[in-house]
């Protein structure tokens, strides 16, 4: 259904074009990312790939059956065999299982290919789609917290055949 590419520099006007196609579409949810975001997105997206390189975050293109971007994918904050999990799925996409086929494929990238034990997530209460991507994946609510003034929750997989928290 769904599958994730590591990013590349080649990506870069090819996730440029769909940040902004689906801006508005994610500002629903979570917060924009501002004017800024896109005016200086290459060097932004270049500062990312030697960020990437030192192993600390792992960033992903979703890619459909056609190969078109759909969505993204992330692990944030690598340390000591953990990491937190990011991803957003574009307008056209919503709805359709994209994201919780995403976070199946990047939790099992996390354990076979970067050698991680646990992943953590975070969405607001009031983002019950993303909650429920994250418990068809097996995470397990292990703390309620506050996002940018809002009610959340934190989530917590382990990997490697574990049973969820929570």
């Amino acid at each position: 259904m769904v599958r994730l590419e590591r990013l590349r520099a080649e990506h870069a006007q090819s996730l440029l074009a769909f940040e902004r196609e689906n801006r508005e579409f994610f500002a629903r949810s979570v917060p924009d990312r501002g004017d800024a975001y896109f005016a200086e997105f290459a060097a932004r997206h270049r500062a990312l790939l030697d960020e990437q390189d030192t192993g600390t975050i792992h960033f992903h293109l979703v890619l459909d059956a056609r190969g078109a971007l759909v969505g993204r994918a992330n692990l944030v904050d690598v340390q000591e065999g953990r990491a937190e999990v990011g991803y957003r799925v574009g307008a056209r996409a919503a709805g359709r299982g994209v994201a919780t086929a995403a976070v199946a494929e990047l939790c099992r990238l996390a354990a076979a290919s970067y050698g991680l034990s646990s992943l953590t997530a975070v969405t607001t209460l009031d983002n019950p789609a993303s909650a429920a991507v994250l418990r068809k994946n097996r995470f397990g609510a292990v703390e309620e917290i506050t996002i940018d003034g809002q009610p959340g929750v934190r989530y917590l997989r382990r990997l490697a055949g574990s049973d969820p928290v929570g």
